[in-house]
């Protein structure tokens, strides 16, 4: 809903052409939300309008990030929970790019069929991998063509919240592992733990977060990444926008 509603403003940081039809195909979905979608953008909620402009500014600085990895050589990139993410028929990339999408099947199998009815095209080589995070998903990332032995980039968008402080652990020790040097990893981060209670619109999401590893980027530097944090404010600034909290993490090996 975020990225549909942002594709059509005319002074756009992104266009995702395929986020409406994500929501057309699941009416429900978009009905029982209505409200939430109005406080929004009513402004019922301060808390819930930066949470809404984060979700604009993270998916703009995500597909920075990995347009650049890619501008740098990078040519493996992993989508981690990737949802409902287009990047990879709608971002530019250069050739020899292969981007994995790792999520639950369901969701794949959901994605796939908006897409073809769309006519989507992929813009790289796309590769679909079901797994659960919570379990061994090393294996079948790597039967479906990624190679340890070359840099990847990573994308943990709007994941690592929703995990457990052990889930997180399992899931960077997995990465780490398949990551050679040079290789690149990206999320949200802040100082501040986000407060599920100011955000009644989605308060069916927020009852979901199990926290993540308190201490993420300690984890990161502990095992040779080097880490770099980005102010969500100014962040937001670069773009022309503003943003009153949150913030983002990349690193490279």
């Amino acid at each position: 809903m975020v990225r549909a509603a942002e594709s059509r403003r005319r002074d756009r940081l992104f266009d995702d052409p395929y986020a409406a039809a994500f929501l057309a195909a699941a009416p429900a979905l978009v009905n029982r939300d209505h409200s939430g979608s109005a406080a929004f953008a009513g402004g019922v909620s301060a808390k819930a309008a930066a949470f809404w402009s984060q979700a604009v500014i993270r998916t703009r600085f995500f597909d920075d990030y990995l347009l650049g990895a890619a501008a740098g050589g990078v040519r493996q990139i992993v989508l981690v929970a990737s949802g409902l993410d287009t990047r990879g028929y709608r971002l530019a990339w250069p050739d020899g790019v292969r981007l994995f999408e790792l999520d639950q099947p369901d969701v794949l199998a959901f994605k796939q069929r908006v897409l073809r009815r769309r006519g989507a095209v992929p813009r790289c080589g796309i590769r679909t991998v079901a797994a659960d995070l919570r379990e061994d998903w090393r294996t079948p990332l790597t039967e479906a063509g990624l190679r340890p032995g070359q840099p990847t980039a990573w994308l943990l968008e709007g994941l690592l919240i929703y995990l457990t402080a052990d889930d997180v652990t399992h899931l960077l020790a997995t990465l780490h592992e398949l990551s050679a040097a040079g290789s690149r990893i990206a999320f949200e981060h802040s100082d501040t733990v986000p407060d599920a209670a100011a955000l009644p619109p989605i308060a069916e999401y927020t009852a979901l977060w199990q926290g993540g590893l308190p201490d993420t980027p300690g984890w990161l530097t502990a095992h040779g990444w080097r880490i770099q944090t980005h102010d969500g404010a100014q962040t937001a600034a670069g773009y022309g926008r503003s943003l009153t909290s949150g913030g983002f993490l990349t690193a490279t090996r």
